[in-house]
């Protein structure tokens, strides 16, 4: 009610009562003036058809007016209005997270929907836009490993590139040591508080130079923490069997294999986690899991800083009193 912007309060708002006395008075001076009215009696009215009422019979009534506006400013100077400017210094720590993502022809298997790949691909965007202060990068790998993104924040362009991801970019096969150790030397270097890696395959390592474990023991030299995620369903699976000479696959019924000792013995030696997703559900459980143990570091410090209104009030009050000793001396001043 009181308030004029938005920013404004005051600091003795019980003081607004005082504004009670406000129709209080002028219900006092409307019968104080009925009986300040003076009668003459007189035998005819002749003689006084042209006499005009003066201005001043009017302006009369400005004294009270002024005097309620200086007796409404008073009040809102004595309930101390207040501007209150507050900020927040708030320091945001990312987390560094390298997305290791298996490409091999084996993620073209249908127990996902519309393939392990697509849906990999899918999760994982929505995961970035999940995680607005981290920087991510994006390792690909199957028979051999490449670098797709380095470590950004620009997460628009590790999405595009996410979605330029397809089978043939590299050598077939599934290298997850190599994986692992591109990531990880993508990673080391962060001067990020936590790193991680989320190593994701559908298979067994069978190709590479680097065996999945020592790949391991490097990633926790370097403070490298690696959530393994195990891509496939429980049995078989409707799975890549080759190209057809038009250009389209071929897939035939095949048991879905992981390496799932190997996967969990990364996790737990570099302190990380494993996950088996066998669904696009569980695979978006997996990483909204992931989000939760990996939360961005926030520090936040509130400042409040008051600043009192109450002198232009003051000023106010002070001109219109000025205004009122004026009138009541000069065009309203009364004779005795």
């Amino acid at each position: 009610m009181f308030e004029f912007f938005n920013d404004i309060t005051f600091a003795n708002k019980e003081l607004r009562w005082l504004f009670l006395v406000i129709p209080v008075i002028i219900v006092w001076y409307f019968f104080k003036n009925k009986t300040l009215n003076a009668e003459l009696k007189t035998s005819s009215l002749e003689g006084f058809e042209k006499v005009r009422t003066s201005y001043k019979q009017y302006l009369r009534h400005l004294i009270i007016i002024i005097r309620l506006a200086v007796l409404s400013i008073l009040i809102l100077v004595l309930m101390r209005p207040q501007s209150r400017s507050s900020y927040k210094d708030v320091k945001t720590e990312g987390i560094d997270i390298v997305i290791a993502l298996d490409i091999s022809s084996s993620m073209l298997a249908k127990d996902f929907k519309p393939n392990r790949l697509e849906a990999a691909k899918e999760v994982a965007t929505k995961f970035i836009d999940s995680r607005p202060n981290d920087r991510i990068g994006l390792v690909i790998f199957s028979g051999e490993s490449f670098t797709q993104c380095p470590l950004t924040s620009d997460h628009d362009v590790i999405k595009n590139l996410f979605s330029g991801i397809k089978l043939g970019m590299l050598a077939d096969g599934t290298a997850i040591g190599n994986g692992l150790a591109t990531a990880t030397t993508r990673i080391k270097d962060s001067k990020a508080k936590s790193k991680v890696v989320i190593l994701l395959t559908d298979g067994v390592n069978n190709q590479g130079s680097v065996a999945p474990m020592t790949a391991a023991e490097i990633a926790k030299a370097f403070g490298v923490r690696v959530y393994t995620i195990g891509l496939g369903t429980t049995g078989k699976a409707l799975s890549f069997a080759g190209i057809y000479p038009d250009g389209s696959y071929a897939y035939e019924w095949a048991e879905v294999v992981i390496d799932e000792k190997t996967m969990t013995e990364i996790a737990d030696l570099t302190g990380g986690k494993y996950f088996r997703a066998t669904d696009n559900d569980k695979l978006k459980e997996v990483y909204k899991e992931i989000d939760r143990l990996e939360k961005t570091i926030f520090e936040e410090k509130n400042f409040t800083n008051k600043s009192e209104h109450f002198l232009p009030f003051a000023i106010t009050a002070a001109i219109l009193l000025l205004l009122e000793f004026l009138l009541k001396n000069t065009l309203l001043k009364s004779i005795p």
